[in-house]
C-alpha cells in the first residue's frame, strides 16, 4: 500500500509555476509530517494568483519559487485553475492554518522546531503559546538577529527538524535558501505575518468570510489601499481566460 508520504503530488504548471496538487490539507500535513514522526527534508511556500503574475513579470521571482520543493495552492484563483486542469478536487491551503496545522502535528510527534522572525515581543509570545501546546521549541530568535553565522550555527547544533521563517517575502525564502546549504535534513517554511496572527496581535478576516474565500475582500475592506494588488487579480482572471496563463 502506498502511504501518503510515498504518494506522487501532480502538478499543474499555471504561467511558468509549476503548483503541487493536493487534494486537502491533511494529505499535506501527512506529506511533511509523517505517521512515524519522520519529516519532509525540504522547503514549502503558498501560491496564490500575486505570487503567479510577480514570477511571470520577475524573473529573480521565480527563481525563489522554484527553488521551493513544495509549492501548494493558497488562493482561491490558483485552485480555481487547477480544478478545472484536473478535473477533480484541490483545496484551498491557507499558508497560516497550514503553519498552526503543522505546529499541533510537530507537538504531537514530539518533532523539534525552531522559530525564525518577528518582533522579540511577538516571537516570545509564539514560543509560549506553543510551549503551551506541547510543542518541541528547541530554538528561537527574531528577525532583527545581526549575526547570520551565529542563527545558522544555533539552528544546526539545535536538532530542530522544523525550522518556520516570518520575515516576508522574498527574504525569508532567501534566508532559507542559506539555511538549507547548512542544514539540510530539515523542513522549511516561511510564514510571513503568521505569528502575529497566531499570538491575536493582527486580527484576521472572520471565519465565515474565509470559508467563503472572501478573505481577499475583506482585507481590501480593511485595507483600502489594496486596491492596486487586488485590481491584479482581474488581470490573472483574463489572462487565465486568454489562455495566457
Amino acid at each position: 500500500m502506498t502511504t501518503a508520504s510515498e504518494a506522487v503530488i501532480a502538478e499543474v504548471k499555471i504561467g511558468p509555476v509549476q503548483v503541487s496538487a493536493f487534494t486537502d490539507m491533511a494529505q499535506l500535513l501527512s506529506y511533511i509530517i509523517r505517521d512515524d514522526a519522520s519529516v519532509y527534508a525540504g522547503s514549502a511556500i503558498a501560491i496564490n494568483p500575486e505570487k503567479i503574475l510577480t514570477a511571470m513579470e520577475n524573473p529573480q521571482v521565480l527563481a525563489v519559487i522554484e527553488q521551493a520543493d513544495l509549492r501548494y495552492a493558497d488562493g482561491i484563483g490558483v485552485v480555481k485553475v487547477m480544478q478545472q486542469r484536473l478535473g477533480r478536487k484541490v483545496e484551498r491551503i491557507p499558508g497560516c492554518e497550514l503553519w498552526q496545522a503543522l505546529m499541533a502535528r510537530a507537538a504531537e510527534y514530539q518533532v523539534p522546531v525552531y522559530l525564525v522572525g518577528a518582533k522579540p515581543a511577538v516571537l516570545a509570545q509564539t514560543r509560549d503559546k506553543l510551549l503551551q501546546m506541547g510543542a518541541k521549541v528547541v530554538g528561537a530568535t527574531d528577525g532583527y538577529f545581526k549575526d547570520e553565522a551565529q542563527l545558522l550555527q544555533a539552528i544546526r547544533d539545535s536538532g530542530a527538524r522544523f525550522v518556520s521563517v516570518a520575515m516576508g517575502s522574498p527574504k525569508q525564502e532567501l534566508l532559507i535558501q542559506r539555511m538549507r546549504a547548512v542544514h539540510p535534513d530539515c523542513f522549511y517554511m516561511g510564514v510571513g505575518g503568521t505569528y502575529d496572527v497566531f499570538t491575536g496581535n493582527v486580527k484576521r478576516a472572520p471565519e465565515l468570510w474565509c470559508k467563503l474565500n472572501l478573505e481577499w475582500a475583506y482585507r481590501l475592506l480593511a485595507q483600502p489601499s489594496r486596491i492596486g494588488r487586488q485590481l491584479r487579480l482581474f488581470r490573472y482572471l483574463w489572462w487565465v481566460l486568454i489562455g495566457k496563463i
